[in-house]
């Protein structure tokens, strides 16, 4: 069932997407749509699987995309860094703007990820800070340097199967702006208040993540 309503999710967005045209080239973006339950995203895999669809429907299929989230070790299983997911770069934006050179350049200040770049698959802005509803806290699991965050309390959601009102996970602020012990990090502003939907909705997010495309990397002007 719950794989069933998360494709319904995404064949729903089928018919607004836009054809190929600039999404062409797009190698990342926030995503349009939650998987509708909160932290659950099937896991890694599931996370992935929501990536790969959402490029899909915008044109952008063709890639490898891999959701921006980090796990912990546990039940024997090696944590797995966020930054260690996504490929080397560089990354674009719908409209062909340039997110990052690499990865270190991602995980420095001068990574250009704000509210006028941090776009949908689909090309469209995600609400922020000021916006109603307020929609910036992405889910990353991660330390600002891109590898798992594992803070008092931390889960990451138990490693992004849970939908629970307990446990919690670290998210980053997309807008660059709000509250926390990092209000301007982007994948590393402050810790989740649970892992439910209505837990996320609560403190300014909505289920959303980043996506990269971890190899087929458009990259706009060159050859």
């Amino acid at each position: 069932m719950k794989q069933a309503l998360a494709t319904l999710v995404v064949l729903s967005l089928v018919s607004t997407a836009p054809v190929a045209g600039q999404a062409a080239n797009m190698s990342f973006f926030i995503t349009s749509a939650g998987t509708g339950y909160g932290a659950d995203l099937g896991g890694l895999q599931g996370a992935d699987q929501h990536c790969q669809d959402l490029a899909y429907t915008a044109g952008a299929g063709d890639k490898v995309w891999r959701a921006y989230l980090s796990v912990m070790a546990r039940d024997g299983r090696p944590a797995v860094n966020a930054r260690d997911r996504i490929g080397t770069g560089p990354w674009y934006n719908y409209a062909g703007v340039m997110i990052a050179r690499d990865v270190t350049d991602l995980h420095s200040e001068s990574a250009n990820i704000n509210k006028e770049s941090a776009l949908t698959e689909r090309g469209s802005q995600v609400n922020g800070r000021g916006d109603t509803p307020n929609q910036h806290d992405l889910l990353t699991g991660s330390s600002a340097d891109g590898t798992v965050y594992t803070g008092e309390g931390a889960t990451a959601c138990n490693n992004w199967t849970s939908s629970a009102a307990e446990g919690t996970t670290r998210v980053g602020h997309f807008d660059r702006q709000g509250g926390g012990q990092n209000p301007t990090s982007w994948n590393s502003a402050h810790d989740s208040r649970g892992c439910s939907q209505e837990n996320l909705v609560a403190t300014g997010g909505n289920g959303y993540f980043y996506c990269f495309a971890a190899s087929g990397v458009g990259q706009p002007g060159d050859d």
